[in-house]
């Protein structure tokens, strides 16, 4: 089995050079666009050229600059005929825009994308209403229009209130199939209470019985052979029918139903119950009862409606309550800015990537994608440019399955030379990666508001947890020409928060000033143990690489930095015997 594996870089780059084509049977992605930007800002003609900048996390980075007319140049230029052409058209209808910049930068990963797949794979790409009929031009360049298979819309928000519109509350998912040979299983959510209650009865041993009639046996036209015969005094042929087994009864029955005649299947079901002959009755009766795999086939709409608790069947749950966007104080949230919900991603991956699958998601964020790819026993691929997502993935990878889930993470340094290379080309990056080696959440401020601290671990340590109160660890990190005077802003920065412990991170190893000015700030007792914390302390990058750690209170049994992820809720087996529960 292929490992499950976590890339850290540009996924253009990764895919190019990592993913073997036709390997991958389901993509997801989410790309970075700032939805809430002004709609003429976006379009807007820019001028002269900008320094190329990376994507960041909760930024938009997509603007017209050398970088951008860089990439169209290449698109343009890359012999894929469709997909010059509508990056041709517009360019004539946009002009040099920042949407023009974010088309050009999609263009080839979708190529990529669409490169990867499996023939049976299918891909979904999430985006903002502001882009999504460009989007779906790209796609319908790259992927061709016939592949097309759905808009679904979700509803991403309660309610908004602008003044001169109509309240901007959904955003698109776009479905298309690499060809028509598609893996697609139809997923379901449960009836209504109000349907299950008009067309069932209750019987007494807790099932439900199908009662609105319509369910027969029989298929127009007489046909020779079993299908016409006679069975228990019924004769199709008389009434130029055949017989004709529902789908819904044969998909109860075992795999050796199967290989039965038309009249043994008929009479199996019968003593199984599944047949009802009335006496005076003009055609025998399929028996038809609630299951628990029954339900209404998912639409392309995806929206939950609050306050519909108790109306749907079998659950005390809302319409479409998987799917609810994320609420300030949802449990579900780990503080990523762009987080959807698992349950988008239960309800892809459940549908259109087979058991022994793999999951690519290209713009994996906080790990959504691969939080629900685990659950559903798939196996990922997850490519991100920003260390903060690295860190947010494997945080939340480690604190809700520990040593469980074995993946290989590739890109991201290794060993002192490569943090070096870091901190030379990109000390923004090289912050959150060394914040991520200790577990600690990197201050989500902007650039000059830190205040000198970038970034904390909280902890509890005392022992009566209903009392206890959330204590601090505060960072700071620097990756070269480090002095005494930095442990000594430290110091001040930590009396002035009132931290337990302050820590350096540091490329350079200490000085002796340095050691003596961190020792002068004396130690926490924590109630942890008898013997005290140093107060500040120093660590370089390459004592982390090693294994050392800051001397600090367990951690992994109090640390409340991060927030854990709720699992995705499992299914109910099936009834052994016919494919229902006891109620």
């Amino acid at each position: 089995m292929a490992e499950n594996l976590l890339y850290y870089g540009d996924n253009l780059d990764i895919l190019r050079r990592y993913i073997e084509n036709e390997s991958v049977d389901l993509v997801y992605l989410d790309p970075p666009f700032k939805s809430d930007q002004n709609y003429n800002v976006l379009f807007a003609e820019h001028n002269g050229s900008r320094s190329a900048s990376q994507i960041r996390a909760f930024e938009d980075t997509w603007q017209w600059d050398r970088s951008a007319a860089a990439a169209y140049q290449e698109v343009v230029e890359s012999g894929h005929q469709r997909v010059s052409q509508v990056m041709q058209a517009f360019r004539t209808c946009l002009g040099e825009s920042d949407m023009l910049a974010y088309l050009a930068m999609m263009a080839p990963r979708l190529v990529e994308l669409h490169r990867v797949l499996k023939p049976t794979g299918s891909i979904y790409l999430h985006c903002d209403p502001t882009a999504s009929h460009y989007l779906k031009m790209l796609m319908d360049a790259v992927f061709n229009p016939v592949n097309f298979k759905n808009e679904i819309i979700w509803r991403r928000t309660g309610a908004h209130n602008p003044r001169r519109s109509f309240g901007p509350i959904h955003d698109t998912i776009l479905f298309y199939s690499k060809t028509n040979e598609y893996y697609f299983q139809i997923a379901r959510r449960p009836y209504m209470k109000g349907h299950v209650e008009h067309r069932y009865k209750k019987e007494a041993d807790g099932s439900y019985k199908f009662t609105s009639g319509g369910n027969i046996l029989t298929g127009a036209g007489a046909t020779s052979g079993e299908s016409g015969a006679k069975w228990r005094g019924f004769d199709p042929s008389a009434k130029k029918r055949h017989w004709a087994i529902p789908g819904f009864l044969t998909e109860q029955m075992p795999v050796e139903f199967q290989k039965l005649g038309v009249l043994d299947k008929l009479e199996t079901l019968y003593k199984a119950g599944l047949i009802d002959i009335k006496e005076g009755s003009a055609w025998p009766t399929p028996v038809r009862y609630l299951l628990d795999r029954n339900g209404q086939p998912l639409q392309d709409i995806w929206s939950y409606q609050p306050y519909t608790e108790g109306t749907v069947f079998g659950t005390k749950e809302g319409i479409d309550h998987d799917v609810a966007w994320l609420g300030p104080t949802d449990p579900e949230r780990l503080g990523y800015q762009t987080q959807k919900p698992i349950g988008i991603l239960a309800r892809i991956i459940d549908s259109s990537c087979p058991k022994d699958g793999v999951v690519l998601d290209p713009f994996c964020g906080c790990g959504t994608t691969i939080a629900a790819a685990i659950e559903l026993k798939r196996r990922w691929i997850g490519i991100d440019i920003t260390q903060a997502a690295m860190v947010v993935i494997k945080k939340r990878l480690n604190d809700t399955w520990r040593d469980t889930i074995k993946f290989n993470v590739i890109g991201e340094p290794v060993s002192l030379p490569d943090a070096k290379v870091l901190a030379e080309n990109d000390p923004y990056q090289f912050q959150w990666w060394a914040l991520g080696l200790v577990g600690a959440r990197p201050i989500e401020q902007k650039k000059g508001a830190d205040k000198g601290i970038d970034g904390r671990l909280y902890f509890h340590d005392e022992a009566d947890s209903a009392k206890a109160k959330t204590k601090q660890i505060i960072f700071s990190v620097k990756a070269g020409n480090t002095t005494v005077s930095h442990v000594r802003d430290l110091r001040g920065v930590l009396d002035r928060e009132n931290a337990q412990i302050g820590v350096l991170l540091s490329m350079e190893k200490p000085t002796k000033p340095m050691r003596a000015e961190a020792a002068s700030a004396g130690f926490y007792k924590s109630p942890w143990r008898n013997e005290p914390y140093q107060k500040l302390q120093i660590l370089t990058i390459e004592e982390l690489l090693t294994g050392k750690r800051i001397d600090c209170p367990p951690l992994g049994q109090v640390n409340v930095t991060f927030k854990k992820a709720q699992k995705i809720k499992e299914k109910q087996e099936p009834h052994p015997e016919f494919g229902f529960h006891e109620q």
